[in-house]
């Protein structure tokens, strides 16, 4: 899963990208707003961690102008605006949460895979398709009831097909969902992890459409 971070503060900045790096997500990260908006408008993300009190462009006006163009893209703010007349207007404007600073990291994370878990579907915290079910908390995947062990990107690649059951994504598509700016990619790579994911998980699980992508079977 690719997260964009917005987040003016560098200290608290690097340990918000290191810690979810760990949690194994790529993360994307600019300074200030205005940065923030083209970078959403300019790449594909699963979800936005905003700050609000920030520099060019603020946190409000930055969502308020991702809603206005009907960008549906899962927003958690996480702002030291403690006021409930604050969170109620990041609310209203159009967040789908609201964290007050300061946080605990493991908080931080629980909310965001919380959130994708009610966009995509999830069933009692897992995603299903078929014969297989992947827990994004605790980094498994069954196959029926076999565990299947996974590399970071095979697991990151299989989260963004079950994320989006039934959906063909383009190879370009799956790389924006598991790289982030500063990874390396190589030309092949998105296709050498469904490679592998197609040998531990058997031939049939990931579908190649010819010409348009790729899609877990049902």
């Amino acid at each position: 899963m690719r997260l964009l971070l917005v987040e003016d503060d560098t200290m608290i900045g690097r340990a918000m990208v290191h810690g979810l790096q760990q949690a194994g997500f790529a993360v994307d990260w600019v300074t200030d707003g205005s940065h923030g908006l083209t970078a959403v408008q300019s790449h594909v993300y699963d979800l936005v961690v905003l700050d609000l009190g920030l520099p060019r462009l603020d946190g409000l006006a930055l969502l308020r102008a991702l809603r206005a163009g009907r960008d549906d893209v899962a927003v958690l703010i996480v702002s030291a605006r403690d006021a409930v007349a604050a969170r109620v207007e990041g609310l209203n404007a159009g967040a789908d949460d609201y964290l007050l600073k300061p946080f605990n990291l493991d908080e931080l994370i629980a909310r965001i895979r919380a959130l994708l878990r009610r966009r995509a579907g999830a069933i009692g915290g897992q995603l299903v398709a078929g014969q297989l079910r992947l827990d994004p908390v605790r980094r498994t995947v069954l196959h029926g009831e076999r565990e299947v062990t996974l590399t970071a990107k095979e697991f990151a690649l299989l989260e963004a097909l079950m994320q989006r059951p039934g959906a063909v994504l383009s190879r370009e598509r799956l790389e924006q969902c598991i790289y982030g700016w500063s990874d390396d990619i190589g030309s092949n790579a998105v296709e050498v992890h469904l490679h592998n994911l197609r040998r531990k998980l058997g031939a049939g699980t990931v579908v190649n459409v010819r010409g348009v992508g790729y899609r877990v079977a049902p």
